[in-house]
């Protein structure tokens, strides 16, 4: 736990790419085999599940520390994180240094341990926590506290962890990340295993790493001759790829989630695809060829039980992009134009052979020229398409968000005016401002909360808002202020939909703040019947 918990704070002191590729490097040198796997394994997105109730670890920490619940509680609120308040609180560790015995809080027996617990009584799942946290120093402590209640995060993406092991150890960094993709289990491999063993790739479940595109920044007449470029609409769904090898069929969601019992439709392509076979794509339900809202596919995700009612109210089928195997040989180097070929052929002898196939090929836009992309791209919303992909022609398939040879080309995100109401502190460097806010619209003459949000201000504004905030507090709910309504913001989303589970009955999809107005009263926010006629515009149902 030393040497990691001391790469965090290395990680966590700097904001230079540079220095923490290289942090990791060194730690990569020194680190025990069975350690640096589980470094790679945290760094990359594969978090730790909560073992232990956040009220266990409250009031354990408070019986080590003899504290009251009130001075606990207000401490939280200052600090705004749970695992920092707790590290804060703990009186000295009893034993440290020579007196642990080595390797006992070594990462790896630490992550084990931590994975057993949840076999564990309370008494012992207790005895353990508050053991561990005297015989560790206090970075050690506050990193071991993210483990426990799952909130492990830091200041380092996958990308650079894939960075770092490449320069590591001489690997190409696409190698790299084709590696790590798919089931593997830290606990039982180490990192030279899972780089260089030959039988790496014998998991015949491992997806490809996703190639990502940039938002367009620039003019699409920039991109040069339209004729070198594969125009298609980016649909609203759960990006995924398809994979068929040994007879069986593997689904797997972008965040490298196996959904394969999610969608039982799909069983069938098992014996309709041909071994090695991997399809990239974006699921969405879909009826007679049309794209359904995307809060149905909410709905299909959300359940433990697939009911045949549910399978008929939300059908869903792959919308195929691209075809990055091809009878078993990786043709993700291959241009554009020929694993679309590929990908075309595939799907249309597939539906030849069961027309209820759930597969349906991205249909390509022909248009004479960028203007009428341009017009093409606004009405996005009319096919519920968040806008366009464009992709050159010639382009491979590479791995993570380049730019250059894809651009995604999104439409505008709508907007609603809403009121200021409600404020929390925020957390980590946030903990001392007031930066998570509940906005309310009008529904005749009273403020309906609809949403939350808390991105969007400058730093400057953050500022100010909070000192507004505290100027003009009504009522505290314990975290929570109520305000006096008189401020309003632009709150800018990608979906909206009527919601039963919301008093507004509206949820808004991926909600943030575009600006703070200045300019208007509160009386001129948004309306319930603006937002309800938004919807009715965009054909939700």
């Amino acid at each position: 736990m030393k040497l990691f918990s001391e790469l965090f704070a290395a990680i966590d002191e700097t904001t230079k790419t540079n220095a923490k590729v290289a942090a990791l490097v060194n730690y990569f040198s020194a680190a025990e085999a069975e350690d640096a796997v589980w470094c790679v394994a945290l760094l990359s997105g594969r978090k730790p599940k909560c073992t232990v109730k956040s009220a266990e670890l409250k009031l354990w920490c408070m019986e080590l520390a003899d504290i009251s619940e009130w001075l606990f509680d207000d401490s939280y609120h200052i600090v705004g994180d749970l695992s920092e308040t707790i590290t804060l609180i703990l009186p000295s560790p009893a034993i440290y240094n020579s007196e642990r015995e080595k390797g006992k809080h070594s990462l790896h027996q630490t992550m084990m341990d931590l994975k057993s617990l949840v076999h564990e009584e309370i008494e012992n799942r207790k005895k353990f926590i508050q053991a561990t946290w005297m015989q560790l120093s206090t970075p050690e402590r506050f990193v071991f506290n993210k483990l426990i209640t799952g909130a492990f995060r830091v200041g380092v993406s996958q990308q650079l962890v894939i960075k770092a092991l490449s320069k590591f150890y001489h690997l190409d960094e696409n190698i790299v990340t084709h590696r790590l993709t798919g089931n593997w289990d830290p606990g039982n491999i180490t990192l030279k295993e899972l780089l260089f063993s030959e039988n790496a790739n014998d998991d015949h479940s491992k997806p490809y790493p996703f190639y990502l595109a940039y938002q367009l920044d620039q003019e699409p007449a920039s991109l040069g001759e339209l004729d070198d470029w594969q125009i298609e609409r980016k649909y609203d769904g759960i990006r995924g790829q398809i994979i068929i090898r040994d007879k069986q069929l593997f689904v797997w969601s972008r965040g490298e989630e196996l959904i394969t019992e999610k969608f039982p439709e799909f069983n069938a392509l098992a014996s309709l695809l041909a071994d090695g076979t991997v399809i990239d794509g974006e699921i969405l339900p879909m009826r007679n060829g049309n794209p359904l809202p995307f809060h149905l596919m909410q709905t299909r995700i959300s359940r433990k039980n697939i009911t045949k009612k549910s399978l008929t109210e939300a059908p869903l089928m792959m919308v195929c992009y691209d075809l990055l195997e091809f009878n078993g040989i990786d043709i993700r180097n291959e241009p554009m134009h020929q694993r679309r070929d590929k990908l075309a052929t595939l799907v249309i002898e597939s539906l030849n052979k069961y027309p209820g196939a759930p597969l349906l090929l991205s249909p390509l836009l022909n248009c004479k020229n960028w203007e009428e992309i341009k017009e093409e791209r606004l009405r996005s919303r009319d096919f519920l398409c968040e806008g366009l992909m464009l992709k050159h022609k010639q382009s491979i398939y590479e791995s993570g968000r380049r730019r250059g040879q894809w651009w995604k080309w999104k439409v505008d995100a709508l907007t609603a005016d809403g009121v200021l109401i409600y404020a929390q502190a925020g957390h980590g460097r946030r903990a001392n401002l007031y930066t998570d806010y509940t906005f309310a619209i009008w529904d005749g003459e009273e403020l309906l909360p609809f949403t939350k949000a808390y991105s969007g201000l400058t730093d400057k504004e953050l500022i100010q808002v909070d000192a507004w905030i505290k100027k003009n507090t009504l009522e505290k709910f314990g975290p929570v202020r109520s305000v006096k309504a008189e401020l309003v913001f632009e709150i800018a989303f990608e979906g909206i939909q009527p919601s039963l589970r919301h008093k507004s009955g509206i949820a808004l999809r991926f909600p943030r703040i575009a600006r703070w107005r200045t300019d208007k009263s509160a009386i001129e926010a948004n309306t319930k019947q603006d937002l309800l006629q938004l919807i009715d515009s965009l054909k939700i149902k």
